[in-house]
């Protein structure tokens, strides 16, 4: 076969996806390794998707499509057929559109693909698969573990590097642990592959935590610099083109607005009791937030109430924009999947998924870290509560009943938001805090990069003639 009279190379040129979640020009400043990186190579701004979170730009950048079209409206929503909200979901058959492998294989159809980590791995049509998938015992334990394709892979990666760190890649005990054991099992399959997408989410902690100006995420930058630094080196003596993005930048905020709280007060949204707690009632709502981050979707039951649903959002403190249809169609958000609006956040405000009214009421599953349980994301997660001067002497007694094989409840997280410091999910005001593009290859980047090019951006970099492929 011959390319415009060449030779067709019968294999890509390989090529590495670095998603450092969280990686900005404020935080490069703190990273001599990827700064080197870029100015060897190229760098450009990444103007990433609404809503700014995981779950959707990651299925922007490998579909190169809005959320409208692959219907990731967010890290989670409401599942109108089946009545619940759900977060954190893993099925790939949740994204729509042809994924970069697929048209990497339009090309080379016995290209080698790797998945280390990236989101909506179950199901997902490559090669390998690393993901992190605890064990649900009979009994109610959890056991940190991952799931991997091929089967055999997960027991050379626990016999090499430990189990996987699942407690260390969220909550208030993450740390580099967890990065640190992605980037050296990305580092054991980088040399079987033609393309590996890996995803090192170090940065989120203390960036939320503490905000992205603190010395605590200067500190995260450096130490996932030198984390990093040995599978660039590998990547540089296998002849592999790095590529390193981010999804979103995290900035500094110290309003919490809790939007369910709002519509309970109106009389909109309704919860049903159990054991003296209260759980959200998405069935008898008239209208409920899904907050995740700086963006939240609401339901409204009942078309002829959007707008008084929309008119109280609007003139909720914290709020920027509420987006009908029509706006979400100016946006690339206007999906199904998408609730009835769209609520916005203003620049230092973010949404909780809070509806009960006093503390007490809460369930149970408020206060430990249940990122799916919870109808919105909580990145009090990430925090021991620092009101409860027992919260860690706690979590240690409940981790020695895990390695007993009890029965253990890690009831630590606070109720107050008001110690989150960074966030997510609108656009970036400030190029300093926005997501970045780097490659090792000079010359590759424009000024700036639209998430929706970065698929074609890959295949270029993997040699293949998007135009040519695409005009077929």
């Amino acid at each position: 076969m011959t390319t415009n009279g060449q030779p067709t190379p019968v294999a890509p040129r390989p090529v590495l996806v670095l998603d450092v979640v969280g990686l900005t020009p404020r935080a490069l400043a703190d990273m001599p390794r990827l700064r080197a990186l870029a100015e060897q190579g190229s760098r450009a701004a990444l103007a990433t998707v609404l809503p700014a979170v995981t779950c959707s730009v990651q299925s922007t950048l490998l579909t190169g499509s809005m959320p409208a079209e692959h219907g990731v409206v967010g890290n989670g929503w409401f599942f109108r057929d089946l009545g619940e909200v759900m977060f954190w979901r893993q099925p790939n058959s949740l994204v729509a559109g042809e994924k970069l492998w697929d048209v990497l294989r339009r090309s080379y159809p016995d290209a080698k693909v790797a998945n280390v980590c990236w989101w909506y791995a179950m199901g997902m049509d490559v090669d390998t698969v690393v993901t992190p998938r605890p064990v649900y015992h009979a009994d109610g334990r959890k056991s940190p573990d991952c799931y991997t394709r091929p089967t055999w892979l997960h027991d050379e990666l626990t016999r090499a590097l430990g189990e996987f760190p699942l407690f260390q890649y969220w909550g208030p005990t993450a740390t580099i642990a967890s990065s640190r054991w992605i980037v050296e099992a990305t580092r054991r399959v980088l040399p079987h592959h033609d393309l590996t997408l890996a995803y090192v989410p170090h940065l989120d902690y203390d960036l939320q935590r503490f905000g992205p100006r603190s010395p605590q995420a200067r500190a995260a930058a450096s130490e996932l610099d030198a984390v990093l630094a040995p599978l660039l080196d590998d990547a540089a003596r296998l002849g592999v083109e790095v590529i390193v993005l981010s999804e979103y930048g995290i900035t500094e905020v110290d309003r919490p607005v809790h939007l369910n709280r709002v519509l309970r007060r109106a009389g909109l949204l309704e919860v049903h009791t159990q054991a003296g707690m209260e759980y959200l009632d998405p069935w008898a709502s008239t209208a409920f937030a899904v907050a995740d981050h700086q963006v939240a979707h609401v339901y409204v039951r009942d078309a002829d109430r959007v707008e008084e649903v929309s008119a109280l959002l609007r003139d909720t403190p914290g709020v920027e924009q509420v987006l009908d249809r029509a706006g979400q169609a100016e946006v690339g958000l206007d999906h199904e999947r998408s609730g009835d609006l769209v609520v916005v956040a203003e620049r230092d405000a973010w949404f909780t998924y809070y509806y009960w009214l006093d503390d007490a009421r809460a369930p149970d599953f408020a206060r430990g870290v249940e990122i799916h349980r919870k109808p919105g994301y909580d990145p009090a997660e990430l925090f021991f509560d620092p009101a409860d001067r027992t919260a860690k002497a706690r979590a240690g007694l409940a981790l020695v009943r895990k390695k007993l094989g009890l029965r253990y409840s890690m009831t630590v997280v606070p109720l107050d938001a008001r110690w989150v410091r960074g966030s997510h999910g609108r656009l970036p005001d400030d190029p300093e805090d926005g997501p970045v593009l780097i490659t090792s290859t000079p010359g590759r980047l424009r000024e700036s990069v639209a998430a929706t090019d970065v698929r074609d951006l890959v295949l270029r970099a993997a040699g293949v003639d998007v135009d040519v492929l695409m005009a077929r």
